[in-house]
């Protein structure tokens, strides 16, 4: 596996821990109401969200599929961070390592 291949799998498993972590151990409705009256807390989630959005914008450029871009969309915005890595991770694996491919995907052809 490629040094990019390994960041961004890096971040899926990081993510994938996380996730799993706060879902055993934590309340996500209690905590993020308290997380929410933070003002850290808000300027987080609106950051979270920001990349999310910046992300999605990416993907939106780079897929055919209206359907398969709301889908990757709507998880990002579900997922976060988790759905951003495996969505870089497959454009990794479908680019073989073309730079090209993996930003531009199939309109790297066009």
């Amino acid at each position: 596996m490629t040094s990019r291949g390994l960041l961004i799998g890096g971040c899926l498993a990081t993510m994938t821990a996380a996730i799993t972590y706060g879902l055993i151990a934590g309340d996500f409705w209690r905590e993020g109401r308290v997380i929410m009256r933070m003002p850290w807390g808000v300027i987080s989630v609106i950051d979270v969200y920001a990349g999310g959005a910046l992300f999605a914008g990416w993907i939106a450029a780079r897929e055919r599929s209206l359907v398969r871009t709301a889908g990757w969309v709507v998880a990002i915005f579900v997922l976060g961070n988790f759905a951003t890595s495996l969505y870089a991770l497959v454009a990794l694996q479908s680019s073989g390592g073309d730079a090209t491919l993996f930003w531009l995907g199939p309109h790297a052809r066009a």
